[in-house]
Formats: C-alpha cells, structure tokens, sequence
C-alpha cells in the first residue's frame, strides 16, 4: 500500500514573489529564500529574473527551488528588481520552456512575467495574435499576456499592462518586471491571492504573507480585486482597472493551498481551519475515543472538531518528511507487504480506540481509503471519517489541475457510496454555509465556491468557447 496523501489532493498552483529596492540589497538571494516560503504552491519547476537597471537576467529549472539553483547561479544574478517563481503546471507540459518568469524583449527593452492562475480566454487570445503574425514558443498562458503587453509598450509600460489585463478573463495574480519598475497585478474577482510588503530597503510582493516572515518584511496589505500597482523611485502607484466586485477568493486557498501561518483578506488561515472543524462537530457530532488530522491541513481541523467535542486529540499518523516529491516506486512485494511511504499509523494511539479521521477534502478518494485501511490494521476498532470541506463536484477553471468532473469522487458517488468506497463506519462532509460560517464575515471579499457548487464568478472555457462559435 502506497500511502501519499498528496497524490488524492488538489495541487498547489503557483506562487509569485517580486522585490523592488534602491540597491545595496541581494534581490536573487531575498527572492529565492522567499520562494522557499511559497514552495508549497509548486514543486514542479523554479525561475527568477533579476532587472540591474539596464538588462534583466533569468535563471530557471525544473525541480524544487534546491534543485534548480545553486550558490553560483544566484550570485550571477546582480541588480536591484527581482521576480520569481514556483509552478505546478495548470497549462503547458512540465518543461523547462514552460518555467517562469517568462523573459522577452521588445523594442524599448525587456520585460519578465510570472503568473498564478489560469486565463479562461487563451485559446481564442492565441489564436487572434498568431493571426497578426505572433510565433509562441511555450504552451502556457502567461506567454499570451507578455505578447500582449509588448505589442501595446510603445503608449508606455503601464497603458500596455492597463490595455494587456483588460483583454484577459480568468484568474491571476502577477507579478511584472521591466528594466525600473516591478508591476503587480490581481484579476478583478481576486480569486488569486496577491500581497504587499515593505522591507528597509523596498517593497515587496507575494503570493502569501508568510513569505514576508522569511525575509523579514512587513505586510502592508492585500492587494485589491482589479488593482495594478507600480513600484518604482516614485514609490507605490495604485490604479483600479475594473469595477468593484466584492472579491471571490478561492475557498481553497483556506481549506487546503495556503499555508496555515498566512493571512489572506484579512482571514488567519490556521484559524478558519481550526473553525471548520469545531463547525464539523456542530453538524456531525459522533462518539469516539479520539481524534485524528491526516497531515498537514487536516490537523487544524482535527483540533477544532476535538475543541469542540471534547474528545481527546492525538497523533495518528507519522509523516515521513525526508520523502521528497519524487521516489522510487514500491515494487509489488512491497505493495503486498502494506508499505507505507509517506504516513504511517501511529498504533499506540489509534490501537482499541473509535477515531475520527479528519481530513481538509476528499478528491478522488484513494488515498482515503488506503489511510481508513492502514488504521484498521493498526488495531482502530472504529473509523469516523469526517472532511471539513463540503463535497467537491465540480471541476475548476481558474488554476487548479482539475478540469474534468469524471475524476471527482464527489460527482460520481453519493455520500453513502463514498462511504462503502473508502471503508470508514460513518461520513459526513462540512456543509457549505458551515464553510463560509468558518470563515467569518470579511467585508472585503466572497469567496469563489466553483468547485462546490458549480457557480463560477467569470464564465468558464467552455462558455466562452461556445459563445464565440455562436458570432
């Protein structure tokens, strides 16, 4: 048995990082050590590209961020801008073409993307720039909209962003850098996190506010829906490009990608977990001996649902945390002899007892069962298995890698079916307004519950696609 909890998960898009100073500062290396706060949001591949006032320099690899650079790499990299990223491809194939920050050039200079997101309108935008004589060199996105940028520069760099971001639908949250100024921009419904900070010598960008934590910046604040700032010797320019629209984050950034020690639209991220567990008790209340998190962004959620039960919390399982994000796979002697890779049962604690199993989601399934399996093994007499996010059943559009409703569990199968499935004694999911009741009442932002409830804030491929065939 091969146990990967993150193989029955949603991935973790991307993350974006980008540092503005007035010299005297190593902004490869500050880049890089705050990447290394975001490389939960990706492990496929890492860049950064660094602006010394005159030309701007990339390095990028396939790999974690300590496999695709090394001490002589970042010491190439001299100036005073930087932008960086971490990628789980959503689009393109895991290529190092496909690595960002993207890098081109134009008439006026240089300019570097990095993107998190997924733009719903790239077909038909491909196709109107290959049009009018534009060759691609990549198959993702982001490549779309630094065409776009450069083909309107000659107004100057902010009309093209303006002009560039107004054309493109779907979700991002960018970071933009040109030979003097670093750019950030968020999608008008800020289904993608963006943040602001300031160190002594600049401000900085990012994906999670955790990543100011590493570096020692401060966080100033979220970048707004449908904002673009401009950092540059003038300081911070904010512009509005779009009407208000009350912000729709993605409800998973809470329930599973961020880290807990985050804040997002002024929401703790450990604290909404912790929140939907105790509300999981509320709902769906049962006896048992104690209560147990699959790890990570499980185990907030188990100390919520124990808070409020008052069923004892423990460990349940071992997380071996030397298992990197490949490694040999198990030959099938070892399969039969129950090898667990990356969790094991802790069975003093579980051995004789009823557990609550908690769990952020289910997706499709698997890795449920096999964790409800090794626990009946370890001697649990009982296995509750109770999930602190409504059922997922719908595919996402904006950034997540799941596209089709054939491979959500959720979509096919009733709870009951579900249940039998994975083999625990009892289910029960968070209902939805149980969510949102866990977090809270921002004033700032909704919340983009697509996944679950299949209303998405921005049309979706597939209406856009038929819309434009029906002209």
């Amino acid at each position: 048995m091969l146990i990967d909890p993150n193989v029955d998960k949603f991935k973790e898009e991307c993350g974006v990082f980008g540092v503005y100073t007035n010299g005297g500062v190593d902004v490869a290396r500050l880049t890089y050590y705050g990447l290394y706060a975001l490389q939960h949001r990706g492990q496929e591949s890492a860049g950064i590209a660094v602006s010394n006032g005159e030309e701007i320099k990339l390095h990028k690899e396939l790999g974690l961020l300590t496999e695709a650079f090394t001490e002589e790499d970042i010491n190439k990299l001299k100036g005073d801008i930087a932008i960086g990223h971490v990628r789980y491809s959503t689009t393109g194939s895991t290529k190092v073409e496909n690595a960002q920050p993207l890098l081109s050039s134009y008439k006026l200079g240089s300019i570097a993307v990095a993107h998190n997101g997924n733009l719903v309108n790239v077909d038909m935008l491909r196709g109107l720039l290959e049009d009018v004589g534009y060759v691609f060199h990549t198959t993702i996105d982001t490549e779309v909209v630094i065409s776009l940028i450069a083909r309107g520069v000659n107004k100057g760099i902010e009309a093209a962003v303006y002009d560039a971001i107004g054309a493109i639908k779907g979700s991002f949250a960018m970071v933009i850098e040109t030979k003097d100024k670093l750019i950030g921009v968020r999608d008008p419904y800020g289904i993608r996190p963006l943040c602001l900070g300031k160190i002594d010598e600049g401000y900085v960008l990012t994906s999670e506010s955790c990543a100011f934590d590493t570096i020692g910046a401060e966080f100033i604040r979220d970048i707004e829906p449908g904002e673009i700032v401009i950092i540059d010797e003038n300081g911070v320019k904010s512009i509005s490009y779009s009407e208000k629209t009350g912000g729709h984050t993605c409800a998973f950034e809470y329930i599973y990608f961020a880290r807990p020690d985050s804040v997002i639209d002024g929401i703790n991220v450990h604290q909404s977990r912790v929140r939907a567990g105790e509300q999981l008790f509320r709902e769906a209340p049962i006896e048992a001996d104690v209560v147990i998190g699959v790890p990570d962004s499980g185990i907030p959620a188990a100390v919520g649902y124990s808070k409020a039960s008052g069923i004892p919390f423990d460990m349940g399982f071992v997380k071996n945390r030397y298992v990197g994000r490949t490694f040999i796979t198990p030959s099938q002697e070892l399969r039969e002899r129950a090898v667990s890779v990356k969790l094991n049962p802790l069975k003093c604690n579980v051995e004789g007892k009823r557990v609550v199993l908690i769990d952020d989601s289910i997706v499709r399934g698997t890795t449920s069962r096999h964790l409800i399996e090794s626990l009946r093994k370890a001697g649990a007499t009982e296995v509750h298995f109770r999930v602190a996010s409504p059922v997922v059943q719908f595919p996402c559009y904006f950034g997540i890698d799941i596209s089709y409703r054939k491979e959500l569990i959720g979509a096919n199968k009733t709870t009951e079916e579900i249940c039998d499935f994975i083999g625990c004694d009892s289910l029960a999911y968070l209902s939805l307004d149980g969510l949102k009741e866990s977090l809270g009442n921002n004033s700032i932002n909704g919340f983009c519950l697509g996944c679950l409830n299949g209303k998405y804030p921005v049309s979706t491929p597939i209406e856009i696609d038929k819309n434009y065939l029906e002209r």
